[in-house]
């Protein structure tokens, strides 16, 4: 179908399914990352959001605590498909990714070093870098639509790169900034214009479409909802705590990460010291060095960073006996599943509870001017988090690694030049970071 044709016909539930099933597989990059590609696939290609609809909800995901690419998921699937929808979008947003750590984890503690794979990640790390670069550059040309969102960015940068302030401080700030500016100044924090993005064509949820009768208010829904959410996360934490006791490995994990999901504002960076200092020195489920090692499997891994989570539990779980010293793989099946489980319950609540006040506010400058100033200001640090990436994969120790660097240019202007998509561009570099490290240098 062209462009400038019609809206695209109502998208099913099961091409749906297939869809966000494809998404938990290719989503590499981080939040940046992955948030490009559903701009890219949802907004560009498929048309089954607008792009102001994608930024509304975009907007209201990077002020919420988790993983904001993931929550994206949740709120686009259940715009489309109403709770059922949301709970799948973002359940295979995480799953595939859960299957791949438990096995890397498993490969991990019981072959150590692997060259191949060691290769593989050697060539992703330098892509990955590339591809958030690239994402800062899609969204800030969307996104800084003025002189007044480009210094917000520029400041949110300086803060977190030169102050080192905390991320949520940042985000406070500036729901503070689009607060008072959207009273003061409101032309500088109107709706999202399409600027580069106009000629996508109607999309199937367009700019005026009506929100589905599903995402109206109602405080009925929003009580069995929360009732619901409440009663899930009591059952699981209940059964692990009768059942083993409160000081056992896997209910421990239960409340720790529940905590966790809760204070992980700005993303998964934001919250890691804090995983560091429970998981490493507290309860002594993995080492510092197993931590680093986990950070970088969840680096090079689709899915949201968050999921290094998943490499916790399993770790813990294994090196704890959580099911007994006969059972310890199954042991680290159960500590990924228990992290995981309780690290992404309350991101679905936050949508699924959230979503209709979000949608009857779409027009209401008072509650999009924040969030337009947060957006802008996350652009900032998402700048920072490639020049993060690039200062640890281009020149470690201080020392400048040429091939890295190579394999990071020529994934960019894979990705800026040629449009080459993200998922031929990881498998090319991949592939480039396994011949260096076999070949002679």
């Amino acid at each position: 179908m062209s462009r400038d044709s019609g809206a695209p016909m109502a998208v099913g539930f099961a091409e749906a399914l297939r869809w966000w099933l494809r998404l938990g597989f290719i989503s590499f990059g981080g939040p940046a990352g992955q948030v490009a590609i559903m701009h890219d696939e949802l907004v560009v290609r498929r048309r089954w959001i607008s792009e102001r609809r994608f930024l509304h909800a975009l907007n209201y995901c990077m002020v919420l605590p988790g993983p904001e690419a993931q929550q994206l998921a949740t709120y686009i699937g259940w715009l489309l498909h109403g709770a059922p929808g949301g709970i799948a979008a973002g359940a295979l947003f995480v799953l595939p990714s859960l299957f791949i750590l438990v096995a890397l984890s498993w490969v991990y503690l019981r072959f150590s070093e692997v060259p191949a794979v060691a290769g593989v990640l050697y060539g992703l790390k330098p892509a990955v870098t590339a591809i958030v670069l690239h994402a800062a550059w899609r969204i800030g040309r969307r996104a800084l639509r003025g002189p007044v969102l480009w210094a917000i960015a520029g400041l949110a940068f300086a803060a977190i790169s030169f102050v080192e302030a905390p991320f949520p401080l940042i985000i406070l700030s500036a729901l503070a900034l689009g607060f008072a500016g959207g009273r003061l100044a409101p032309r500088h924090f109107g709706g999202a214009s399409p600027g580069p993005a106009a000629g996508y064509g109607p999309a199937l949820i367009d700019d005026t479409t009506p929100a589905p009768a599903h995402a109206a208010p109602s405080r009925a829904r929003l009580v069995r909802g929360l009732a619901l959410g409440l009663g899930l996360w009591a059952a699981a934490y209940g059964t692990l705590a009768l059942t083993l006791g409160a000081d056992h490995t896997l209910a421990r994990m239960g409340a720790f990460f529940t905590t966790a999901a809760l204070l992980t504002f700005g993303g998964a960076y934001a919250v890691l010291p804090y995983v560091v200092q429970a998981a490493v020195l507290q309860y002594g489920w993995l080492s510092a060095t197993q931590m680093i090692d986990g950070l970088a499997l969840g680096e090079t891994t689709p899915g949201p960073l968050i999921m290094v989570v998943a490499f916790v539990g399993f770790v813990g779980g294994w090196q704890h006996g959580a099911l007994g010293p006969d059972a310890l793989f199954w042991g680290g099946v159960a500590g990924a599943a228990v992290a995981t489980f309780f690290t992404f319950l309350p991101s679905f609540l936050f949508i699924l509870l959230g979503g209709p006040l979000v949608e009857a506010t779409r027009e209401d400058l008072k509650f999009t001017a924040p969030l337009t100033a947060v957006t802008a200001a996350v652009v900032g640090v998402i700048l920072n988090l490639a020049l993060f990436f690039a200062g640890h994969v281009l020149w470690p120790g201080g020392a400048i690694d040429w091939a890295a660097v190579a394999i990071a240019l020529a994934a960019l202007v894979a990705l800026v030049r040629f449009d080459a998509g993200i998922v031929r561009t990881l498998a090319a570099c991949a592939a480039a970071g396994l011949a260096a490290t076999f070949l002679p240098r």
